[in-house]
């Protein structure tokens, strides 16, 4: 498996891997949508990484560098394919994903967990992620999220 940053031509099959999340499609993800807006991230030079094994892309890390809150990066997204969990590949985005944020000179990431995501909220405490918090509703009505953050010093 290799991590890689994300181009023009990981766009459709990455618009794919999110419209076929069973968690994104409650928050209402389309592959159309997912395509607008991944093009969308390439454009702003957000931090976009793939994650691919031989000619299939397996997953996603998608980090927005901003000086909002203390020069933190949204966690956006992290996902993966789910033939590929539980194999490393999204420690692996994800690691890769906070050495790029801190190249870009962020302190933190910050990301929203839907609340009653467990696996995803276990994963990000075991990697050093702090809940700080809940948020009723805040992205789509009637599904909670969790604030999560985890800082370094720059």
């Amino acid at each position: 498996m290799r991590i890689v940053h994300a181009t023009l031509q990981h766009v459709p099959p990455l618009a794919r891997l999110m419209a076929a999340s069973p968690l994104l499609r409650r928050y209402r993800v389309t592959e159309r949508g997912a395509r607008r807006n991944l093009l969308s991230a390439l454009r702003a030079r957000d931090i976009l990484l793939t994650a691919v094994e031989g000619d299939a892309v397996v997953g996603l890390a998608w980090l927005v560098p901003t000086r909002a809150l203390d020069r933190a990066a949204y966690l956006r997204l992290l996902l993966v394919a789910n033939a590929h969990q539980s194999r490393g590949v999204g420690a692996a985005l994800l690691a890769r994903g906070e050495r790029l944020s801190r190249g870009a000179r962020c302190r933190h990431v910050v990301m929203l967990v839907t609340k009653t995501n467990r696996r995803a909220r276990s994963f990000y405490e075991r990697h050093g992620y702090t809940h700080v918090g809940d948020l009723g509703g805040y992205v789509r009505a009637g599904i909670a999220e969790s604030l999560y953050v985890k800082s370094w010093r720059t």
